[in-house]
């Protein structure tokens, strides 16, 4: 069956068509979006959503929303989206960052040319029949240094569109290797050194708690006297208030804002003041930049729904649709780890360990994490998946660790999943052999090679004779079928394991008697979703 797509707001006919080219089924209602009751009500039959700004997607609207997966904003601000309630729901959610990135640079190369010349205000002034052409004496930006504040993806494109124009560009960026300095071209520095050689400066960087007022009135007071600063990325970068005192006294020579700390922006300490240049949050307004952003949003969502694909989500790790196609076994190998610890485990659990070995180290391995931990926690929590397992694993106090290394065995990688509760300490470790398939290698440090099936028995007990009779005959007397049977020790007459593959669920009076027979430790019957 076709997934099943609402795109609740405006979105291009050719954003819509690559839905039904891709085979998902798409509704295409744009104005649902603001009528909030009548998304509640419609919510519930689909497994993706496509929106821009209109959707407030808040709790009670993913609260109805019972086969919802993925939520994709064209667009980057996901403001919303309640995005803790839709990780705790399981349902990712993904924006499009770099649909509008070459659009939004533009922009700040324009604000900046145009702080820099005063355009704006002379164009008022000659539109108003003066000639004040004395009154508007403005600086050439060639030979100036540019300070680019965060140089990621838009940082970046102004990286090289002001090199372009024959700038200097210095970057601050803790994130900015120096291989990647080199290739834009910019020379790295500290935020100090920024803010004490930049002729003019330009943020692009996400508002977080660390990035908030980084340009503060302590920060603009190391400026250079007489620097042009720029913000076209998120409001509250830059202390208004301070900023506004500083265009007053001259240490700051003007301003150039698409963003600010309250918007819609109604009375910033910025407006009314000689050469700022204000535009209403105008970075990604371009007809193209609102095409690519739609046609982002329905490959995302159309690759999640049907292979599985995460693209720019900021609830979960993003899994490429090649990454996809190689970490698919080893995320279901995660999985089914995490579900044997999860089944045979019926006290709080306080520490998890992961550790991954060679080419599992070499993954993405945060996605393999976060299926650990969904396959540890569905045994008691049936809904949880890789979106909300971590959630739910925080809430709970669960602390998780993860430990890579080289290749240290016969095998090329190996994940092992070591879980820590008041009472026991549990290990079983896993790989994916060359024919895509995951099997158990060592439980409970005891080795062995287990085929991993639907439905299979574990047992423990003393190494002793009569045991091999004991499953068979029992299984055989039921009309159990074996697919598959794997035996394990530590030493002759030490303790031993068993895993059963077999056909159907064992039934509840077949484990008893086994129990029964005091010639097993534990018998577990265990599923596992292939």
């Amino acid at each position: 069956m076709a997934p099943k797509v609402l795109v609740s707001d405006k979105l291009s006919e050719t954003a819509v068509q690559i839905f039904r080219d891709r085979g998902v089924e798409v509704d295409f209602l744009p104005d649902l979006g603001k009528d909030k009751a009548a998304l509640i009500a419609a919510i519930g039959e689909y497994d993706g959503l496509a929106i821009r700004s209109a959707s407030k997607v808040t709790a009670d609207v993913l609260d109805a929303a019972t086969n919802l997966k993925v939520i994709g904003r064209a667009g980057i601000g996901v403001d919303n989206v309640d995005i803790p309630a839709a990780s705790k729901k399981g349902v990712i959610v993904m924006n499009t960052p770099f649909g509008n990135s070459i659009t939004t640079a533009e922009h700040a190369i324009a604000m900046m040319m145009a702080v820099a010349r005063q355009i704006p205000e002379a164009d008022t002034s000659t539109q108003a029949g003066k000639w004040e052409k004395s009154k508007f004496m403005g600086v050439e930006v060639t030979a100036k240094t540019l300070g680019v504040i965060g140089a990621g993806n838009i940082g970046g494109i102004v990286c090289d569109r002001a090199r372009g124009l024959k700038m200097k560009v210095i970057a601050y960026d803790p994130f900015l290797s120096e291989e990647r300095a080199d290739k834009l071209g910019v020379e790295k520095v500290e935020l100090d050194e920024l803010l004490k050689r930049a002729d003019f400066i330009t943020l692009h960087v996400p508002l977080t708690d660390k990035t908030r007022n980084i340009l503060s009135k302590e920060a603009i007071a190391q400026m250079k006297k007489g620097v042009r600063i720029v913000n076209c990325a998120r409001g509250g970068l830059v202390d208004e208030a301070a900023l506004a005192e500083a265009l007053k006294s001259g240490q700051v020579a003007g301003a150039a804002f698409d963003v600010f700390a309250v918007e819609p922006a109604k009375n910033s300490p910025l407006f009314g003041l000689p050469n700022v240049v204000c535009t209403p949050h105008l970075g990604a307004a371009t007809t193209e930049a609102q095409e690519n952003v739609a046609l982002q949003v329905a490959e995302q969502i159309s690759d999640y729904l049907l292979t599985g694909a995460v693209q720019n989500a900021l609830n979960m790790p993003s899994v490429t649709a090649e990454e996809a196609k190689v970490m698919g076994p080893w995320i279901k190998l995660a999985g089914h780890l995490g579900a044997f610890v999860g089944q045979l485990t019926d006290e709080p659990i306080e520490e998890v360990n992961i550790l991954l070995d060679g080419v599992a180290a070499e993954m993405n391995t945060k996605a393999l994490d976060c299926a650990v931990l969904a396959g540890l926690l569905k045994p008691a929590n049936a809904d949880v998946n890789m979106v909300s397992a971590p959630v739910i694993a925080a809430d709970r106090g669960i602390q998780t660790s993860m430990t890579t290394q080289d290749k240290t065995g016969v095998f090329d990688g190996f994940i092992k999943l070591t879980v820590k509760t008041p009472t026991r300490q549990r290990s079983i470790a896993g790989t994916v052999f060359s024919d895509g398939k995951p099997r158990f290698i060592q439980i409970k440090g005891i080795t062995i090679d287990a085929e991993i099936g639907s439905h299979m028995l574990y047992t423990t007990n003393k190494d002793v004779p009569g045991i091999i009779g004991a499953l068979g005959a029992t299984m055989g007397a039921h009309g159990v079928n074996i697919a598959n049977f794997t035996l394990g020790r530590t030493t002759s007459g030490g303790d031993a394991i068993a895993l059963l593959y077999v056909d159907a669920p064992v039934p509840e009076h077949v484990l008893e008697e086994l129990r029964g027979s005091e010639l097993f430790q534990k018998v577990q019957p265990l599923e596992f979703e292939i």
